[in-house]
């Protein structure tokens, strides 16, 4: 019996929730499946799996269990990966799980229709994706990829830059009526703002990073949330250009303090270092920078 005997099986039941579509996947039979995951199980001395008649889902030994075997997998493959290059294998088969995270709405709106089309394109390709405004650690919970969003953190990543960001200062042209238009940085403290996910704005002063922290009686963790309140004439917001740029074009948002606008952010394919990067996750970040940068011309 080899030491892979199983793990392929058990990987597959854990990211699909069920024996009958783990067996789909490995194009084995369910039997086969749970035969082999049983046998993990007895080796293992330890209990893997809860299962009921409508439901399977992991113990605290298969959480455990499950990031030291996908890592063990993601180096199997790298293995193979590596000896096909060296054997001129350059246009290796797209398939296999793509496991990747994203921020909600930036994820809903432009990240989701994009991967949906990369699957679309690959029949052996399976996704799952995590939308959470949380930034998750890719290694220790087994994600290939993650799509951040304005300046990253130092980090042990390999980061690549997909699409610009460009975040704008705005308000509604019934607002700036009634308040006034603010002539520079200094005199944002006297303006109602409208608070998102972040408790501070970020604009450029000759050059430095000039950090404010926005006051109000307003707050939302919702970019769209934020929008339609700037388009009532609640407040300023500072936005990335993805939301405001149609309503600004059209005049129901105003543009402010353009020239304090921060240098150019970005969207950022986030994923960790490998000696060999699998060709699911190079084949998702050039489709993503592909059409995110189409939606950029044509929106």
């Amino acid at each position: 019996m080899s030491g892979w005997d199983g793990i392929d099986e058990f990987v597959a039941v854990a990211e699909t929730g069920s024996f009958s579509r783990a067996a789909e996947r490995l194009r084995v039979s369910s039997s086969h499946v749970s035969r082999s995951v049983a046998r993990l199980e007895d080796r293992l001395q330890a209990r893997l799996f809860y299962r009921t008649t409508r439901k399977v889902s992991l113990t605290e030994s298969g959480h455990a269990f499950l990031a030291r075997c996908r890592r063990l997998a993601e180096q199997r493959d790298e293995a193979f990966l590596a000896v096909g290059a060296l054997q001129g294998d350059s246009d290796s088969e797209i398939k296999g799980m793509l496991r990747m995270t994203c921020a909600t709405a930036y994820g809903e709106r432009f990240v989701m229709p994009l991967i949906n089309d990369l699957m679309e394109r690959h029949p052996q390709l399976s996704i799952e994706v995590e939308l959470t405004n949380r930034q998750l650690d890719l290694v220790q919970e087994g994600y290939d990829l993650a799509i951040r969003l304005g300046r990253l953190s130092e980090s042990s990543m390999v980061a690549t830059r997909i699409a610009p960001r460009v975040m704008h200062l705005c308000a509604a042209p019934a607002y700036l009526d009634r308040h006034g238009i603010p002539d520079g940085l200094a005199n944002l403290g006297t303006h109602q703002c409208l608070i998102g996910t972040s408790d501070h704005w970020l604009f450029d002063d000759e050059g430095q990073d000039w950090l404010f922290r926005p006051r109000g009686r307003w707050r939302c963790n919702s970019g769209f949330s934020v929008l339609d309140a700037a388009l009532r004439g609640f407040g300023l917001c500072q936005l990335p250009d993805y939301y405001v740029r149609v309503p600004m074009a059209e005049g129901r948002l105003v543009s402010l303090l353009d020239r304090h606008r921060p240098p150019n952010t970005a969207v950022w394919a986030v994923y960790p270092q490998k000696r060999h990067v699998p060709p699911k996750v190079h084949a998702a970040i050039r489709h993503l920078k592909e059409g995110l940068a189409q939606r950029a011309e044509y929106r």
